[in-house]
């Protein structure tokens, strides 16, 4: 069994039991969420329908909150002597999927 669900306007695949590591959720470590579902298969039929998966939601446990690894961006512009070196660290939510919903 296994659900689509969507934050921080990405889409993930998820089942019971994974970790994933999603953009910033304003949530303390060990609290519970709850994310949007679009999509429910469990293994025998797959329900996309909006009406049936509007009270479905994924619960997950928040299990740490951190920074990702450096993105470096350079800026260079040929014989104008122009070079600009930037980073960037986004800010992750690791969450751990506790619940899955069943639809029916």
């Amino acid at each position: 069994m296994y659900a689509i669900v969507s934050t921080g306007g990405k889409q993930y695949r998820v089942s019971e039991g994974d970790k994933l590591s999603v953009e910033k959720l304003n949530a303390e470590i060990g609290d519970e969420v709850s994310l949007d579902v679009l999509l429910v298969n469990d293994g025998k039929a797959t329900v996309v329908e909006a009406d049936k998966l509007a009270d479905a939601k994924v619960t997950a446990k928040v299990v740490d909150q951190y920074k990702g690894d450096k993105q470096l961006v350079f800026k260079f512009k040929k014989r104008k002597r122009y070079h600009r070196t930037k980073g960037h660290r986004q800010n992750l939510t690791k969450i751990e999927i506790v619940g899955l919903p069943i639809v029916g």
